[in-house]
């Protein structure tokens, strides 16, 4: 199987999609190559008209997904469920 089957073009809905995350993704990417990629993609996103390559999908597709996936101990995530409400509500 070649890599254009495995990591094809990001469509334009699927760029747009992962580009809300990519602020997010700036700033929680590791120094050197990482980071420098990811303030690139925010440089270039910019451009009208603006596709990422197969090979930058591919590399867009997998931060965001680390992104989900590892967490982060930022003191401004938090949690969707409101915990002394639902201690309040079991009795």
């Amino acid at each position: 199987m070649n890599v254009q089957a495995r990591n094809p073009r990001a469509s334009a809905a699927e760029t747009e999609r992962l580009l809300v995350h990519w602020p997010r993704v700036v700033t929680l990417a590791p120094e050197g190559w990482p980071r420098d990629f990811a303030r690139s993609v925010s440089k270039q996103c910019n451009r009208r008209g603006w596709r990422p390559t197969e090979k930058q999908a591919s590399i867009l597709r997998r931060m965001v997904s680390e992104l989900f996936t590892h967490g982060t101990a930022d003191p401004d995530d938090f949690d969707l469920i409101d915990r002394e409400d639902r201690d309040q509500a079991r009795g």
